[in-house]
């Protein structure tokens, strides 16, 4: 291993190293020169094995040339579109290993034809949280489910359920946010090039909420809180229901000091 790839290497033989003898310089060696010295030529670093009139000949299209220098190099680019001088150019500069304007680099494997690929359904916005809502820090308990019936007709018809999460404040209001699962679902058929029957589109069936009311901090409920209440109060616990022992207790704090100290009331 060389130096240039290992600095740390030590490269000294077994025996001392001679050390040169000192040679005093004659006037004649420090005398300084007075004619100018000529900056050398830039060396060429075009590679004789790639030149423009071959590239152009045997890779007509930005899409074979794309081709040919991501299996030579592993880089892509993204020429189509350009000038057709300007694009192999490009693509002989990056064959010669020499850097290239990052607006030519594309993503992506130039292999993957994207009119045959399903499109996908860009992720639905959720609404925005409540400004009624309490901040985070005035929670008072949490609950967890993942047996709430799946708002979508199909999947709650099939039996599927949905995760959501219960949320409690210092003030009495009462939240909900569904978390998910977030899943794909196909939608029409479409023959390819291939003769294969795939989807149009892919959908998602997201039924992510954001955090929303269930009980105001005056005691009422939204309509949507009511009929979540009384879904949960179906859920049996001993002689109570989930809603009474889980999701609106009297009180239960997430405060970690509260549970190691529950007689400092400096934060009261």
């Amino acid at each position: 291993m060389t130096d240039e790839t290992n600095p740390w290497a030590d490269t000294s033989p077994n025996q001392p190293e001679k050390i040169p003898a000192k040679v005093t310089p004659t006037p004649a060696a420090v005398k300084k020169s007075t004619t100018p010295v000529k900056p050398a030529a830039p060396v060429a670093t075009s590679n004789a094995d790639f030149d423009l009139e071959g590239l152009m000949t045997d890779f007509p299209t930005a899409t074979d040339l794309e081709r040919f220098v991501f299996d030579q190099t592993g880089v892509v680019l993204n020429l189509k579109g350009r000038a057709n001088k300007l694009k192999y150019q490009v693509a002989m500069d990056v064959l010669n290993g020499n850097e290239v304007d990052p607006k030519f680099i594309g993503d992506g494997n130039p292999y993957l034809d994207k009119t045959e690929m399903v499109p996908e359904e860009p992720m639905k916005t959720l609404p925005p949280r409540d400004a009624s809502i309490p901040p985070l820090s005035e929670t008072q308990n949490e609950f967890y489910t993942a047996f709430v019936p799946h708002s979508d007709e199909q999947y709650r018809a099939q039996g599927r359920r949905m995760h959501v999460n219960f949320r409690k404040y210092k003030n009495g209001c009462i939240t909900y946010e569904v978390l998910g699962p977030i899943e794909p679902k196909p939608h029409g058929e479409k023959i390819d090039k291939f003769g294969r029957i795939r989807p149009e589109i892919i959908k998602w069936v997201d039924p992510r909420t954001g955090e929303q009311i269930v009980q105001r901090e005056d005691g009422t409920l939204t309509p949507v809180g009511r009929r979540l209440r009384a879904m949960m109060q179906t859920f049996k616990f001993n002689d109570s229901n989930q809603w009474i022992k889980y999701v609106d207790r009297e009180f239960i704090s997430l405060d970690r000091q509260a549970a190691e100290n529950p007689w400092d009331l400096s934060n009261e």
